[in-house]
């Protein structure tokens, strides 16, 4: 880990994060304030940077790899919720604010690169910026009505539909998340996945 000013790559690191969904509007003044407080981590494939059940959270923005948000349960069977990449974040802001356990894990999917601050700090920093909070507290709203209507489509479309939804909704990540992935997160094996894109279907 390191701070912003002390990587070799802090240019191209300020870019990365105004280009960020959350940050982009940023001012010159708020992006000082808020590069004093992250720290940029390299995480390798397989990484958990957040684990399920803890109280100790942290607010993360991708700046180049993708991200898993996972749930498991009590007999290790793991249910992927959604990914994010490159310009988006990760965060347990709802369950840091409620004041319960992480709900699920943060897992790296391929080798990344993230910034990121304990949420605390994160809240703070908010509460100063009223605007940066309302454009952050829309974009939680958004990816946890994005979860459960994912969670109903595993349940109401068929194999061909699912894959083609994903398609539809993040056509940027289809051929960048492993298949194996892919395939569990829309609860199909990898050998349907794989004879569906063979067959034309998708």
């Amino acid at each position: 880990m390191s701070s912003i000013p002390d990587h070799p790559e802090r240019n191209i690191i300020r870019v990365q994060l105004g280009q960020n969904a959350i940050l982009k509007g940023m001012n010159s003044g708020q992006a000082a304030e808020l590069e004093s407080h992250l720290v940029i981590v390299e995480c390798q494939k397989g990484d958990s940077l957040l684990h399920q059940g803890v109280h100790d959270m942290e607010q993360y923005f991708v700046l180049d790899g993708i991200l898993k948000r996972v749930v498991t349960n009590p007999q290790a069977k793991e249910m992927i919720l959604r990914f994010s990449a490159e310009r988006d974040m990760e965060t347990s802001y709802a369950a840091w604010r409620l004041g319960t356990p992480t709900p699920y894990s943060i897992v790296c999917v391929t080798k990344a690169r993230v910034a990121k601050l304990p949420m605390p700090e994160w809240a703070a920093f908010l509460e100063r910026h009223n605007d940066i909070k309302k454009s952050f507290e829309y974009d939680v709203m958004h990816l946890m009505s994005e979860i459960m209507a994912h969670t109903i489509t595993l349940h109401l479309l068929d194999a061909p539909g699912r894959v083609n939804r994903f398609l539809r909704k993040h056509p940027e990540l289809f051929d960048r998340v492993p298949k194996k992935e892919l395939a569990s997160y829309l609860n199909l094996s990898a050998e349907t996945l794989s004879r569906l894109k063979q067959r034309g279907k998708i």
